[in-house]
């Protein structure tokens, strides 16, 4: 069971009514949002440039859809096709909030924010944090990165960008269709389709699956887990040792019963533990009364490492996409750079 749950409302995603207060603020933050786009289109607002290619991963809803797995696929791809990418990120949660930073593979999630630190980890990349991604793309081209990766900041307008990729939940999609705090949108749903690219994130889901296939002009990514690593060190093990026994799975993520539901279709026993997202683990958060191996998503395991034992494991997540997506990005990115 739960000891700290998910903060999404239950409302935004199921057939459920909306609180008053919530119906009544939701027009509020969608003319704010608005007037904000007004402004830059207009010019009033200025964006800024930087002499490099700028691509921004992002979604229009609020919480987590897969951005950071297929951020972390975009940086391995384009270091393969010759580029020098470095990441730029907001941080969210980190300690210090204000204080620019930049990201090892051994900061502290506390400093850092998860998904920085994990990529960091993951890729080995120059990881630049500040709230400010104008400031953070240009530490990035002075420390010699020639294209800027932003995970997450589609609304991050000063920045000025030259392709954005939108990452949505093949399953929740937009929700119920209605701005924050009345439902899950950031930004009116339309706004999708000024996005260069259109990822949907259909997990593990079959392909025969309709209700979630990826209608057009959108990509599909699908989500692989296949090994598990213990976070104190050793061999990773295949998911398939654990097929047949219970184990307590963690998950402090946007949407923990995905991670829950992947393991479950690996003959795993799930005892799930939802945490809410970006949650600051302790150790005490791990006593759950019986000795079985813990499987952590990645994302969680970065906050767990200094206190890690030898029943703890992480689970990384591998977003694979067709090859044809592959081909119009690089293909993109390359006109932009002999430009």
């Amino acid at each position: 069971m739960s000891k700290t749950l998910s903060k999404t409302p239950a409302y935004w995603y199921e057939d459920l009514p909306v609180p008053f207060g919530a119906r009544l603020l939701a027009p509020l933050y969608g003319a704010v949002v608005g007037l904000r786009r007004a402004l830059y289109r207009r010019g009033w607002l200025r964006r800024q440039q930087v002499p490099v290619p700028v691509v921004v991963v992002g979604n229009v809803t609020a919480g987590g859809t897969g951005k950071t797995p297929l951020t972390i696929a975009l940086v391995e791809r384009l270091r393969e096709a010759g580029w020098k990418p470095g990441v730029a990120s907001r941080g969210y949660g980190r300690q210090d909030a204000g204080t620019p930073r930049w990201i090892e593979p051994g900061t502290s999630a506390a400093l850092g924010g998860d998904e920085p630190v994990l990529i960091a980890w993951k890729t080995g990349v120059p990881v630049r944090v500040d709230a400010d991604r104008v400031a953070a793309a240009r530490a990035l081209l002075a420390a010699g990165c020639d294209i800027v990766v932003c995970d997450d900041g589609l609304q991050h307008y000063r920045l000025a960008r030259d392709v954005e990729i939108e990452v949505v939940d093949g399953k929740r999609r937009y929700g119920n269709g209605r701005m924050i705090p009345a439902g899950p949108l950031r930004e009116p749903a339309e706004r999708a389709r000024e996005c260069d690219f259109r990822i949907v994130n259909l997990g593990e889901t079959p392909a025969e699956d309709a209700a979630m296939a990826p209608g057009f002009g959108e990509w599909q990514m699908r989500l692989r887990l296949e090994e598990a690593h213990p976070l104190g060190g050793g061999r990773a093990r295949p998911l398939a040792a654990f097929a047949g026994q219970r184990v307590h799975a963690v998950a402090g993520i946007a949407h923990p019963e995905r991670f829950f539901a992947m393991l479950r279709t690996r003959g795993i026993g799930v005892v799930p533990h939802a945490f809410a997202d970006h949650h600051r683990y302790v150790a005490a958060d791990f006593e759950f009364g019986s000795q079985l191996p813990v499987l952590m998503t990645e994302k969680d395991a970065v906050k767990c490492r200094d206190f890690a034992d030898d029943w703890m494991f992480s689970v990384p997540l591998q977003a694979d996409l067709p090859a044809a997506f592959w081909v119009a990005l690089l293909d993109r990115l390359g006109k932009l750079r002999r430009g």
